[in-house]
């Protein structure tokens, strides 16, 4: 008789291999022709709202590694709390406007921008803008993330331009919008404006000088010993470009400053910077005539060096911030070229000049030797001028981190130039006030960064010199040249986008924009300009809370959540803030969750150049989503993210493991009918209400850890659990009653209901993670009628505490304990071959104290616990021949007694005794008659 017909042997269909980048697609159709994203919010239609409003990415290029750590974030949590109860509508955006799509644009044409009609260039830009929609659309859907998809939102869409104009009238209506000549970040490669969220930093080797100027107005200060030679204020400067803008020399007030002979000339400087100049200018200098106070020298006066400015003063100005980690002390000044210069150069009244043009060009007021240079190029002639003059007493050049377009890579400037800025400080302490008292920052170093950013910030340059964008609505008087903006234009302008977009602005004239009979409230002119500027992008993606989460009726304002990487802090989550507080006077965000960088698995940056990028797509091909989603459930997100294809292949074995576990589960409960079948908690063996008892402290753990959103611990929680706890100590003991007891044995139906729970609860803690697996799974389950067709619809499982014994805990973890050591002496065995495997094997116990205590309470289990085929338990632990990790414990393994049954491979001393079965056991014979 063929005896192994006659077990109950798993069975199942779910197959053993993933095989994940073919199979999950048919996944992804399932859920678009099922409408399943629609049928759970109908399903959870009134339910309390939780919102994650998405940080929308820039529509040019395909999604990278850290679009899909941010995308797939973002879907596990909204998928936990849709499991919780939540309504958790999902409007994913994109970001469309301004340079990064118009510089892709016209990379991608291969034409110059000023070579186009401003509404050509738009519509190329559009166009441009949704071919990437669709492509980035269709990638983040592979990856498995749920949403409105349909219905996404844009920023170029009319609605949502015309309540940014309703934004940015409200501030203007309050004061806080201004226009001004101030220096800003200036890309001279793209001609605009940038914002500091639009700034990188990169290495640049840099000419470094010092440079005298002459002292002209000395205050009185100048003491005797000079006898009638020049004497120079000594400055030094990485920036040798903006020579021609300086107007003033800052000292700083509190510093003692010397005047040192060095040679026929006289140095004035800081004195303890006095050896450091002459070190590094290789100069020895004489003696010291003389020091005075920085305030001392307030007001005195130098001369610029340069003859053709016609002996131009540079007045000496104080401030606290010159220090004395670099330089001379004494700081060049030029207003037009640095924040802190301008503010000083306000101060003390003293002229902006900028030289420089809107490609970075010196203009004719740098002088006819410099004119038509481009900045940088000018370094080296200013420097040999200055030489030739007599004025340079030092050089060299360094290497140190320079502000770079983060769009263009290119360096940029400081230039000063009339732009449009959003008043920070009107309404900087209510934003301070919403950073601390109305937001959750996660994790919470983001509310320190993010009140330093704005407690130091004054003002939002907000205009850029583009047309592809939202533009500033703001008109120009034509005869005083006064700025016209109003409830009233605002109305006209909003309505006016409502219908056509913002094409409408390039499209009429200024007198068709405005409401009839406008006139300018200073001169009463009635003819007007419009302004040719565009909105900086970040007031675009700022503006969303308003255009999208005040607008939607599925959405909500405030929202639950942001989430962004953590550069957003200077970013998409300031410009929110910013916009909310001054139109609203509140956050825009209850909580907002900030996400390291994707590095590659040296911890280095990805960059084509090194050759380390990888690319989600080529990841899905060798992977599949799913593993991509693992990896960022395994990693601690609040850091660095490291990814390689040692890394994903580590992953890959994890997620084998757990859908190992779950195969098997599903093969050993196909026979299974859980309403009819189920065993109750109560009659169950302690082992199986072990097993139950640890399923439900795992719930806790995890839904404590997705609450957290720490969810590396929800994954190392749920693997251990899989690959231990269930596989290879509870799993591996009950295959015995399993396969060889009858099936409806009430011991092999209770490890049946132990494992039916298992998996019920399992596939929704991993469904977030797992989509598309646990999706798989819940297709070959058995399920009852009323069933929902997705696993996405299943409800969060309840803990059921009155399952948790903390006697039976400890009891377990005592046996889990001494099963380990007396595991390792069989592997000894089985190493060195006195036996084949464990059912090979009978163990002798030899025990006191503690482990005497442990293993009489679990002595008629103990073979079922060990896996072997007979164990005998001995008082005293001076008997057994080989020692354990314990003091109390020692073990002696022999060949097992009597003959191997023939169904269960167990040794019994039965085997023989039954005649119509000589091959089995007596517990198998009875089974099989």
């Amino acid at each position: 008789m063929d005896y192994s017909k006659t077990l109950h042997l798993p069975e199942t269909e779910f197959p053993m291999r993933g095989n994940l980048p073919k199979r999950e697609p048919d996944f992804l159709k399932f859920w678009e022709e099922n409408k399943i994203y629609e049928k759970k919010q109908k399903l959870h239609e009134g339910h309390t709202k939780w919102v994650l409003h998405d940080g929308p990415p820039y529509a040019n290029g395909h999604i990278h590694m850290g679009h899909a750590l941010n995308k797939v974030l973002k879907d596990i949590i909204i998928k936990y709390k849709y499991a919780k109860g939540y309504d958790t509508p999902y409007v994913p955006g994109w970001d469309t406007h301004g340079m990064p799509i118009e510089h892709a644009c016209l990379n991608a044409m291969g034409v110059d921008r000023h070579s186009m009609t401003a509404l050509d260039l738009r519509a190329k830009c559009d166009a441009y803008a949704h071919e990437f929609i669709d492509i980035q659309r269709e990638e983040f859907k592979r990856l498995g993330v749920l949403g409105d998809w349909d219905h996404p939102y844009l920023t170029l869409q009319h609605p949502f331009e015309a309540e940014q104009i309703r934004v940015f009238g409200a501030m203007a209506n309050k004061g806080y919008i201004y226009k001004g000549l101030k220096p800003v970040y200036w890309c001279p490669h793209c001609e605009t404006a940038l914002a500091e969220a639009e700034i990188e930093y990169a290495d640049q080797k840099t000419p470094t000088i010092y440079v005298k100027f002459p002292l002209v107005k000395d205050n009185g200060k100048t003491p005797e010993g000079v006898n009638g030679r020049p004497v120079y204020v000594v400055i030094w400067t990485t920036t040798p470009w903006t020579l021609p803008g300086n107007m003033a020399v800052t000292l700083n007030p509190d510093f003692e400053y010397s005047f040192v002979e060095n040679g026929d000339e006289v140095l004035f400087m800081a004195s303890e910077l006095v050896n450091t100049v002459a070190a590094e200018a290789g100069l020895s200098f004489g003696k010291v005539l003389g020091t005075v106070k920085g305030r001392e020298m307030e007001y005195a006066e130098c001369e610029h060096p340069f003859p053709e400015y016609n002996h131009r003063k540079s007045m000496i100005c104080l401030a606290d911030y010159v220090d004395l980690e670099t330089g001379t002390g004494c700081v060049h000044t030029a207003g037009g070229h640095g924040d802190v210069d301008y503010l000083t150069c306000l101060k003390y009244n003293v002229p902006i000049v900028c030289p420089v043009d809107d490609r970075g060009m010196m203009t004719a007021e740098a002088g006819e030797r410099f004119k038509g240079l481009f900045v940088f190029d000018a370094n080296i002639p200013i420097l040999k001028y200055l030489a030739e003059l007599g004025f340079l007493l030092g050089k060299k050049n360094i290497h140190h981190q320079y502000a770079h377009c983060w769009r263009c890579k290119n360096p940029i400037i400081y230039r000063a130039t009339e732009q449009w800025f959003a008043s920070v400080d009107g309404f900087r302490e209510a934003a301070l006030h919403a950073i601390h008292n109305e937001v959750k920052w996660i994790p919470a170093w983001g509310e320190p960064r993010i009140h330093n950013m704005i407690a130091d910030r004054h003002d939002w340059c907000i205009s850029r010199q583009r047309v592809w964008g939202v533009p500033i609505p703001i008109f120009y008087c034509e005869e005083c040249n006064e700025p016209l903006v109003n409830e009233a234009t605002i109305d006209k302008i909003a309505n006016l986008f409502e219908k056509e977009g913002s094409d409408a602005w390039w499209k009429y004239e200024a007198d068709e924009l405005l409401p009839e009979g406008t006139k300018c409230p200073k001169c009463g002119h009635t003819h007007f300009r419009k302004e040719k500027d565009i909105m900086d992008v970040w007031f675009d993606s700022g503006s969303s809370h308003m255009g999208v989460l005040n607008k939607r009726p599925e959405l909500e304002w405030p929202c639950a959540m942001y989430l962004e990487g953590s550069d957003q802090h200077r970013g998409w989550f300031q410009s929110s803030l910013l916009t909310s507080v001054a139109v609203t006077g509140h956050a825009p965000y209850h909580s907002v969750l900030t996400h390291g960088y994707v590095v590659d698995g040296e911890g280095r940056k990805m960059s084509k150049s090194v050759g380390n990028v990888i690319a989600p797509q080529d990841l899905i091909k060798q992977y599949g989503a799913d593993i991509i989603r693992l990896w960022v459930a395994s990693a601690d997100y609040k850091q660095d993210i490291r990814i390689s294809k040692e890394i994903m292949k580590q992953l890959s074995d994890a997620y084998r493991k757990i859908r190992n576990t779950i195969r098997y589960i599903l093969g050993n409960t196909n026979d299974f009918d859980y309403e009819k079948d189920r065993v109750a908690f109560a009659d169950m063996q302690e082992l199986d209400q072990w097993a139950l008892m640890r399923l439900q402290q795992l719930k806790k753990e995890v839904e404590a850890a997705y609450e957290a959103y720490d969810f590396h611990v929800l994954f190392h929680a749920i693997h251990n659990f899989c690959t231990v706890e269930m596989s290879s100590f509870y799993l591996d003991i009950i295959k015995d009653r399993l396969y060889v007891s009858k099936e409806d044995d009430p011991a092999r139906r209770s490890a049946q209901t132990v494992m039916y729970e298992v998996l019920n609860d399992l596939i929704v803690m991993l469904s977030p993670v797992l989509s598309f697996t646990m999706e798989e799974v819940w297709q070959f389950m058995k399920k009852p009628a009323n069933a929902p067709e997705s696993v996405q619809m299943l409800p969060w499982p309840e803990v059921k505490e009155e399952y948790i014994n903390e006697a039976l805990e400890a009891k377990f973890d005592n046996v889990l304990a001494i099963r380990s050591e007396v595991t390792k002496v069989l592997e000894g065995h089985r190493q060195n071959k006195t036996i084949g495997n464990s059912l090979e094997a009978k163990v002798l116990l030899y025990a006191e104290g503690e482990a005497l205590e442990i293993l009489k309470s679990v002595e008629k289990d103990l073979p079922t616990l060990l896996i072997v085929s007979q164990v005998a338990l001995n008082e005293g632990a001076d008997g057994g021949e080989e020692a354990t990790g314990r003091n109390d414990l020692k073990v002696t393994v022999k060949p097992a007694d009597g003959h191997k049954c023939e169904r269960c491979w167990t040794y019994s001393e039965s085997v023989g005794k039954n005649a119509a079965h000589p091959e089995l056991c007596e517990r198998c014979a009875a089974v099989v008659e």
